[in-house]
């Protein structure tokens, strides 16, 4: 009984996150959306800049210049009109900010099942499990050997948060047409993989 319910529970933290990230990522909040992502820009340029110690320290600072400045601002304040307000961020203060130990095993557990999964299927690839997955991941990481050499990890990722706010609002805009020619992609792509597989021993699936 225990186990079910901390299942449905992670179930339900990852159906949250889920759809915070798909509003977020289909702008539907676009005020939202724009903080983040123009966020995330500002942090990858800045460190196509500066170091990562830079610009977490830049960031520290600009940070503590906004609340310190904020807190003499209303010490002032309350001074000249002689107010007892009390301290401006006592709110955000007195916040519980703690991880319970529930909540540190839920997300501990997460964490296992994904990395567990992820080296049962790199163990699955590595010693060839299924000859054609493994050749399609050779063929992947000797893609990725010229994307490498063509830009650095700060630029993919760059490449990669720009696609993450820009194409689902493109499929959903122009749905239709892309299905279509991802059809007739997936299509070419199972007619070259059933070929290989015709003509390469041993790397037919077994569907029994």
């Amino acid at each position: 009984m225990q186990a079910t319910a901390d299942s449905t529970k992670m179930d339900c933290v990852w159906s949250n996150w889920k759809s915070q990230a798909i509003d977020l990522l289909y702008w539907r909040d676009i005020k939202q959306t724009g903080i983040v992502f123009g966020s995330c820009l500002l942090l990858l340029f800045s460190l196509t800049q500066f170091s990562v110690v830079s610009v977490v320290a830049y960031l520290a600072l600009a940070t503590l210049s906004a609340t310190i400045s904020f807190r003499i601002y209303k010490s002032v304040l309350q001074a000249v009109q002689k107010t007892d307000e009390g301290h401006p961020f006592k709110a955000y203060l007195e916040l519980e900010i703690t991880l319970s130990q529930d909540q540190i095993q839920k997300y501990t557990d997460c964490l296992q099942c994904y990395v567990n999964n992820t080296l049962k299927e790199l163990r699955r690839l590595f010693l060839v499990q299924d000859l054609v997955d493994s050749l399609k991941f050779a063929v992947l990481m000797w893609l990725l050997t010229y994307v490498g050499a063509l830009f650095n990890g700060l630029t993919l990722l760059l490449m990669a948060v720009v696609s993450m706010f820009t194409l689902p609002v493109v499929y959903v805009k122009h749905q239709a047409q892309i299905d279509q020619y991802l059809g007739l992609v997936r299509t070419h792509i199972n007619a070259v993989v059933a070929k290989i597989q015709a003509k390469i021993p041993g790397a037919k699936r077994h569907t029994e």
